[in-house]
Parts: structure tokens; sequence; C-alpha cells
């Protein structure tokens, strides 16, 4: 999948920009509103477009892309802050400006843009408030392409699974940094991909022949599995690990 435009939100340094261009894709803008990341990226990417504020982009207005990713801020989240959550943290509720900025592309193009979405964020956001405010998170992105999708929460998610709808699909996974070239320290993140066109979110985030229900070194972990997607087409892959 070379030659993708990207967009990114919540950018920061450019983490995914960086990583989009590694693998051959061109950054076309970022969001960010902090002075020193934002000169970062303005060296990293000279020709990238700096939008500013999530709050002030209209997804119809800007250049469509094909994937967009986020880390949406995490402090309403994660276990070490005071977890006021994805809705009723001031921070974390940013999440549903980027699922605005998706929707608002895709009602522009016609459904064609963004084709993907990544997102990422602390463990602690599977957590959040019994584990509602994941379930909100994988909702939000069933709804870009289907809004009358509804996810069940299960007793508690697993740390890898996928969702499968009506022509879309979405994945999670539980990543470990320790595992990695060049990152010599414990840092977990869950990542996940949303397709909106297709059904490859897991084909892109893991391995399913991967069985053995722990964290390898490559970062390689054991098949998991998504609660259903209560619709009449949807449908999930079954059995899993936690």
């Amino acid at each position: 999948m070379s030659n993708m435009k990207l967009g990114s939100l919540f950018s920061g340094s450019g983490s995914f920009e960086l990583c989009g261009q590694m693998l051959g894709w061109e950054p076309v803008w970022a969001s960010e509103i902090e002075p020193f990341p934002i000169r970062v990226t303005h060296k990293r990417f000279p020709n990238m477009k700096h939008l500013g504020d999530v709050s002030k982009i209209n997804g119809a207005d800007i250049e469509p892309v094909d994937v967009i990713t986020f880390g949406s801020p995490c402090q309403d989240l994660s276990v070490a802050g005071k977890q006021e959550g994805l809705h009723d943290g001031k921070r974390s509720s940013l999440f549903f400006q980027a699922i605005r900025i998706i929707k608002e592309m895709r009602s522009a193009t016609g459904g064609k843009y963004p084709r993907f979405a990544v997102w990422e964020n602390v463990p602690g956001s599977m957590s959040s408030h019994k584990g509602e405010d994941f379930r909100s998170v994988l909702e939000s992105f069933c709804r870009v392409k289907d809004e009358s999708a509804t996810v069940p929460r299960p007793a508690k998610w697993l740390s890898a699974g996928y969702i499968r709808g009506g022509g879309y699909s979405v994945a999670w996974r539980v990543y470990d940094a320790q595992y990695w070239p060049g990152t010599p320290q414990r840092r977990k993140r869950v990542y996940l991909v949303a397709d909106f066109a297709g059904e490859r979110a897991d084909e892109i985030l893991f391995e399913c022949q991967s069985v053995s229900g722990h964290l390898e070194e490559g970062g390689r972990e054991g098949q998991a599995v998504a609660a259903d997607v209560e619709r009449g087409t949807g449908r999930s892959c079954a059995g899993g690990i936690s």
C-alpha cells in the first residue's frame, strides 16, 4: 500500500507521518496546536500543511487522504490519571472531533476517502469506565460506515480482536514497545485499524496464524476476537484469547 496520502490529527512530533513516509506514503496535512512539535514537523516535512486546532477543522474542506491517523489525548483514560473518561474528560473527548472529521471527509467524497483510519492510545482506554469507553471507540469507528451498528460490551476486552460488518472492518491490538528494535522500555499501547471499504483491518494489524496467546519477541500475539456487531449483516471471528 505505497503511494498513499496521509493526514494526521493530534500530530505531536509527527511519529505517524514519519512511519508513513518510511512506507512510501505522502504526509499531506497535520493538526497540532503545541508550538514545539509543530517546529519539529515543519523541519521533517516541509511540504506538509498545518491545519491547527482539530475542533476548527471541517473534513469536507481539507484535502482528501487515503488514511487518517490519530493518537487522541489519553489523560482522561490513563490509569495514572483521574479517568474522567472518553465522554466527560475535556481532553480525551476530543476523540469525537476526529471521528467527525472522518465522517465529513467521507460524506464530501462519496465515501471514497479516507479508506483507512489508525488510532493509538493507552491500554487504560480499554478499562476506563469498566470498558464502556472502549466500546464507544469501537462503535464510533463502526458508525463511520454504518450508523445503525452497535457493539456490545463484554465482561473484559481482549488484548486483540476484530469486528467485521457490512463492507467494513475494525481491528485492535495491544503492543509493547520493548519488543521492537530501538525502544529499550516497556511501553504498552493499543492500536486500532479501521478499514471503511473492506475486511482487511485484521490482516493489516496482526497475523492470525499465531495462536500462542502471549506477546512474543517481534510483537506477535495470539489471535483474539471482538464482540459481535449487532446488525443484520455484521459478523466477527469466533474464538479467542484474553
